[in-house]
């Protein structure tokens, strides 16, 4: 036994110090390794031995209850027992209204200076507290001196106010402390509600508010403290909407909206100034949606007063703010530094440019004139995503070309008496053309959700083709109907219905034998197949003997045509189709 615990290194301890030591608890022996198995030099250190902690989380509550829950409660329980006083002694006359607003300011000020002694000792959570105490006795002080007594001027009200928000505001800075600057912003927004007079004073209140914004904004450059914009912004559109829905009359235009552009460029420009480091804050969040609901917001105000004055301005209007977002984008690729958050905002900023063009042109354009508008658009999109290679402008493209055929195919209305030379025409063929360059541009690409958008674009071009033709057909023969030979016409413009499928079916099939393209030989296949079925299902009982046979002998000659093309495989297509399967093979 000495020779192993030799080995492993425990050193015999003298009897005297192991009669001072305590027992230590009994182990379960474990086996013991052989010699062999034991390395060189093994220490075994015995484990100190610390007391069981007590459950952290009943401590955690009592240091919650006693250092937050108690304060709040103690401080509201104060405020009670004064406010009943105060009313009790005011009740008496034992105070004048001059005494009760001297008393009131007194006792701000004094609640204030107090809460700093807390703060220095490190209790910052109930200084902060006592803070809004008094800084709230402060503002309603001042308030019922002017609205309820009238001791205290309009002007002196106001002013008064102003530095209250101020000191506050100067405490936040200095104290590094987020929840003053909140306490300030809340008092100073607060302010024109406290001093309204009911009267439409729309300069003073909207400069007032500009200074406050642009005073938020300040404060952005020197502390990272984003959630104050969403509270400045939100104070902004209160009062905004709040004057526009009592005074506003149509009069007032040209100031209102450059106030509102004013609030606008503020909360633009809030993204480039308060972002500086490489690391993105907890508050970042805010900045994304604040960009998204100012530009709504801002436009739907604009809109709103303009599109009573004139159509084109607020058109333009929409095309002048699609321009700054532009820049924004511009500005703010250039100036972030983080990465990520940069690459968010410069896509934000290029989406709404995109929205604000797509919602100008139906502003500013009438009837089919909108459905080319957003086709154009479409194009112009294709063509620069193509050039710096943006799936988002894709995106923007396709959904201006969507948003362009539902319109065409649904709520378009054309009469002319032109066959085929007439501006529905015009409008499918600019929107044929549009699905073809997302099927050139697609089938370019490598990927396979790019194909897949290029093969169904060639898809409804083909689609689109059809049904810009059989609308020309059903134009041309109504316009031949009258009572005596409606039967007859109506014949006629059934098998034109007919032939125009089996031509168009013919000339895919040539161009799918030309281009070497079994994906619009298919589709030429499924047109012809459908041809076929309406010949023998409708054709045989519906048109007259003559035409009857007509469209059976042209389908008979189509139908042996293509089959003969495959048969003599003219362009080695069966070979070529061989080669792949065993390439696909090997």
């Amino acid at each position: 036994m000495l020779k192993i615990e030799s080995a492993i290194g425990i050193a015999a301890a003298s009897s005297d110090k192991s009669a001072s030591r305590p027992e230590s608890p009994t182990v379960t022996p474990a086996v013991l390794p052989t010699l062999q198995e034991l390395p060189e030099a093994v220490v075994v250190h015995r484990p100190p031995t610390v007391e069981p902690a007590e459950p952290a989380t009943p401590r955690d509550l009592e240091s919650l209850i006693g250092s937050h829950w108690l304060n709040r409660a103690g401080i509201a329980a104060v405020l009670i027992g004064v406010a009943y006083f105060l009313k009790f002694a005011f009740e008496n006359n034992w105070i004048g209204p001059a005494g009760r607003i001297t008393i009131g300011l007194l006792a701000g000020i004094a609640v204030v200076l107090w809460s700093e002694r807390f703060r220095s000792r490190g209790y910052k959570v109930f200084s902060y507290s006592l803070k809004a105490v008094g800084i709230g006795v402060l503002y309603l002080s001042l308030w019922a001196g002017f609205q309820v007594y009238s001791l205290v001027p309009s002007g002196v009200a106001f002013v008064s106010m102003l530095a209250v928000t101020a000191a506050t505001a100067a405490m936040a800075l200095g104290q590094d402390a987020e929840i003053l600057a909140a306490f300030a912003l809340v008092g100073g927004f607060v302010t024109p509600l406290l001093l309204s007079s009911g009267q439409n004073r729309e300069v003073a209140l909207f400069s007032y508010v500009a200074l406050l914004d642009l005073a938020t904004l300040g404060m952005m450059v020197f502390k990272p403290w984003r959630r104050l914009l969403a509270m400045s912004f939100a104070g902004t559109v209160a009062l905004y909407v709040g004057w526009y829905f009592s005074f506003y009359g149509g009069s007032e235009l040209h100031w209102t909206i450059g106030f509102a552009t004013l609030f606008f460029a503020v909360f633009a420009v809030a993204p480039l100034v308060t972002q500086k480091s490489s690391q993105a804050a907890a508050s970042d969040w805010v900045l994304l949606p604040l960009a998204f609901v100012n530009a709504g917001f801002y436009f739907l105000t604009v809109y709103g007063m303009l599109v009573d004055v004139s159509q084109a301005d607020a058109a333009w209007f929409a095309l002048a703010l699609a321009l700054v977002y532009i820049f924004l984008s511009r500005q703010t690729q250039a100036r972030y530094t983080n990465v990520d958050l940069a690459q968010k905002q410069r896509l934000l900023h290029l989406a709404l440019a995109i929205g604000f063009i797509t919602i100008a042109i139906p502003i500013r354009l009438d009837a089919h004139w909108i459905t080319l508008g957003w086709f154009v658009e479409a194009a112009v999109l294709l063509w620069v995503a193509d050039r710096i290679h943006s799936d988002l402008l894709n995106a923007f493209a396709l959904t201006a070309l969507v948003l362009g055929i539902i319109r065409l195919l649904a709520f378009d209305n054309f009469y002319s008496s032109r066959l085929l030379f007439n501006p529905r025409m015009a409008t499918y063929a600019v929107a044929i053309a549009v699905l073809g360059a997302v099927s050139w541009y697609g089938a370019k690409r490598k990927e396979r959700g790019a194909r897949g958008i290029a093969g169904g674009a060639l898809i409804a071009l083909n689609l689109l083709a059809l049904t810009a033709l059989g609308r020309e057909i059903s134009d041309y023969f109504a316009r031949q109907m009258v009572w005596e030979n409606f039967r007859r016409v109506e014949i006629m413009r059934d098998f034109a219905y007919s032939a125009l499928s089996m031509l168009y079916g013919a000339g895919l099939m040539a161009v799918g034998f030309w281009r070497r393209s079994g994906f619009v030989r298919w589709q030429a296949l499924v047109l012809i197949a459908a041809t076929t079925a309406k010949v023998f299902v409708y054709d045989t009982s519906a048109l007259d003997r003559v035409y009857r046979i007509l469209s059976f002998i042209a389908l008979g000659v189509l139908l042996l045509a293509v089959s003969f093309v495959y048969q003599s495989d003219w362009l080695k297509l069966s070979s070529k189709e061989h080669r792949s399967l065993d390439r696909a093979k090997t």
